[in-house]
């Protein structure tokens, strides 16, 4: 510990801190525009001068380290004098359009101008101007404004690992600039517009749509990958206008991916806001009421219900889903994605039990039949800074990827990769022998015969111990966990499995292949897949239009935040289940949100309100399921578009330009 003083006040802080960070321990504000607490330190922008005794010039506090008796002045003479100074410099160039700029009520350069900068200009020279660049179809420039504070730069470099951006030129030349005009590829570019201090770098969707001071903020969830990032969403009227990340350090720290941020127009598109019924080939739309007198009688003709549950389904409904099969007394209940090798009693077996944060503390990684880039594109960005600045040493088995950091390849075949680690016969047994926390990250996608193998390895390993457990399944979408928790993974009732079913009930599953000879009634909120041999159609809201429970791939419970109403006739899935429920002439012994919660902590303590927005540490079974003769097949990823994966990324016109451009 130091012991400083502060504009005449004693404080005693941590070794090792920057002045800027001491400054803001003890809760004094100091102005920047190029230091940011996730990025390298660049000290560029010379806007946290301050006063250190004995120095004989203002040093900047981004990149001095706070010692022993230091005096410290942040608001003397000196100071207000250079930071009006620095101010007028970065103004030189920037233009003077404040009232048309998109970033206006959100730009540092503007707060700190008003603040620390003069009420007047003196220069009297030509301004330099500077040619825009094209960035792709997510980010609008307006190069002139920039005042090379290079968070951008350090953002792609340090975060995202993609190094597409950098200065050329010199002097007053200098530009930023990707080196040859194409768009950016990384999946978080995204995050270099709320970066951005000035309005250099902006929303190319959301741009001129609306001003900062017009929306209102509702804070929730993401469901459009299984990390569960937390975001805002604002909204205008009844209309969602842009998505931005909300600060958590233990899961997205202040970023999300560009699917997450850009994909809210396909909220607008392909709606379902009306009933519908088949009838011949044509679809007809009818009232609500009717489509759940048609659902009834559909259900009532059958001999066995399957139920299929969709990737971003909320608990709610699953547990409504499940109770009607119950009351039904027969069938069978399914993900839409095949989790059949995770299904297992003890939690430990399919959650990411070292937890996101957790990534930071190991220091060998393990990585099998996964493409985290694709999969979780905030947890491999936790990877990528762990490998850099911890030394975390990662190997790779199956099919090669590019995850924008460096890698042990071991090799295509997992299964010859994890048999050979098992007997000993690998040159990576010598680095996991020498591990003291090694952890292994396992594709959801995998087969049973890798899972039991993987648990082998971890027990011969010791992945786990008593304060450690690096045993983790790596889940891409929203609803798996939650659906595992509810045990309504190959759920059968009187042996029923799916091929007896006669009638499927789909909430939102379109990713799902439905056995020809089927009736099958659509539960979802878009026109996408799932309804093409839907014999009846419901709508439901999407996530942004209702309060839902989702579990995240580390097995936290979250839930979602109504933001806007859901559109026409659209109803919650459980209020659609009692309906049918009531049809039927069934009582679910549920009647609203509120019981429906109730049933789910008694079905499963870890959705108890104590739990909800925590990690529960989980128990792990390294019993492995009976041997059998391994079979290898081609391992093939499950996303192969990162920029469609779902039915609202599906229907995203920004999504499919970047699908397009990044072919």
């Amino acid at each position: 510990m130091a012991k400083i003083s502060i504009d005449g006040k004693e404080h005693i802080v941590e070794d090792g801190l920057t002045i800027i960070q001491a400054c803001e321990e003890v809760g004094i504000q100091i102005p920047r525009f190029c230091y940011h607490e996730k990025l390298a330190i660049a000290g560029n922008c010379r806007m946290c001068l301050v006063e250190v005794e004995k120095a004989p010039k203002p040093v900047a506090s981004c990149s001095i380290q706070v010692t022993e008796g230091m005096v410290i002045k942040t608001e003397s003479e000196m100071v207000k004098k250079a930071r009006e100074g620095v101010m007028e410099f970065l103004l030189i160039n920037h233009p003077l359009d404040c009232p048309i700029c998109d970033q206006g009520g959100e730009c540092d350069l503007q707060d700190q101008a008003f603040k620390y900068g003069k009420c007047k200009s003196e220069y009297n020279e030509e301004k330099r101007a500077v040619s825009d660049k094209y960035m792709g179809p997510l980010i609008a420039t307006n190069m002139t404004r920039c005042i090379h504070c290079t968070r951008c730069v350090r953002f792609l470099e340090d975060i995202a690992g993609t190094n597409e951006l950098g200065a050329i030129g010199r002097g007053e030349n200098m530009e930023i600039s990707t080196y040859i005009e194409q768009s950016i590829k990384s999946e978080l570019s995204g995050n270099i517009i709320d970066l951005c201090p000035v309005g250099a770098l902006t929303s190319k969707p959301y741009a001129f749509t609306a001003r900062s001071w017009e929306l209102n903020h509702i804070y929730s969830i993401d469901v459009m990958d299984g990390v569960g990032s937390h975001i805002r969403i604002d909204t205008r009227g009844n209309e969602v206008m842009r998505i931005l990340p909300q600060a958590c350090q233990d899961i997205n720290e202040e970023w999300i991916s560009d699917r997450s941020r850009f994909s809210y127009d396909g909220l607008k598109y392909q709606r379902l806001d009306k009933s519908f019924i088949r009838e011949n080939t044509a679809l007809k739309p009818i009232d609500y009421r009717s489509a759940i007198e048609k659902a009834g009688e559909l259900i009532k003709e059958s001999d066995s219900i399957g139920i299929i549950i969709g990737k971003l389904t909320d608990v709610e409904t699953i547990f409504s889903a499940k109770s009607l099969l119950n009351k039904i007394g027969q069938g069978y209940m399914d993900f839409e994605v095949n989790l059949h090798s995770l299904v297992s009693k003890c939690r430990g077996d399919y959650i990411f039990n070292s937890k996101i944060t957790g990534i930071e503390e190991a220091d060998h990684l393990l990585l099998i039949n996964t493409n985290p880039r694709h999969e979780a594109a905030i947890i491999n960005s936790r990877i990528r800074k762990t490998a850099l600045h911890n030394n975390l040493k990662v190997a790779f088995a199956g099919p090669e990827v590019d995850l924008n950091y460096q890698y042990q390849n071991l090799g295509d075949d997992s299964i010859d990769i994890l048999q050979s680690i098992l007997e000993g016969e690998s040159s990576y047994c010598e680095s996991l022998e020498s591990a003291k926390r090694p952890m292994m990250i396992i594709g959801s996608s995998v087969t049973g015969d890798i899972v039991n193998l993987c648990k082998k390895v971890a027990k011969k390993y010791n992945f786990i111990s008593n304060d450690w457990n690096g045993f983790n399944i790596l889940h891409y979408s929203a609803a798996a966990v939650g659906t595992l928790d509810m045990g309504a993974v190959n759920y059968s009732l009187k042996k029923k499995k799916l091929a007896n079913c006669d009638t499927l009930i789909l909430f939102g599953a379109d990713d799902f292949n439905i056995p020809s000879g089927k009736r099958v009634i659509y539960i979802g909120h878009h026109g996408d897949k799932g309804v093409y041999e839907a014999d009846i159609i419901i709508p439901s809201p999407a996530f942004s239009e209702k309060s839902g429970t989702y579990v995240n791939t580390e097995g936290r419970v979250q839930r979602t935040t109504q933001a806007v109403k859901h559109l026409g006739d659209a109803r919650p899935e459980h209020h659609i289940i009692f309906d049918i429920a009531r049809e039927l002439n069934l009582d679910l012994d549920i009647r609203d949100l509120e019981s429906i919660r109730k049933g789910m902590a008694k079905s499963n303590k870890i959705f108890a309100s104590d739990n909800l927005w925590n990690v529960v540490p989980s128990e792990i079974d390294l019993k492995v399921t009976k041997d059998v003769k391994i079979k290898k097949l081609n391992f093939t990823y499950p996303i192969s578009d990162f920029y469609m994966t779902d039915s609202i990324s599906r229907s995203s016109r920004v999504m499919a330009s970047c699908s397009k451009e990044n072919r």
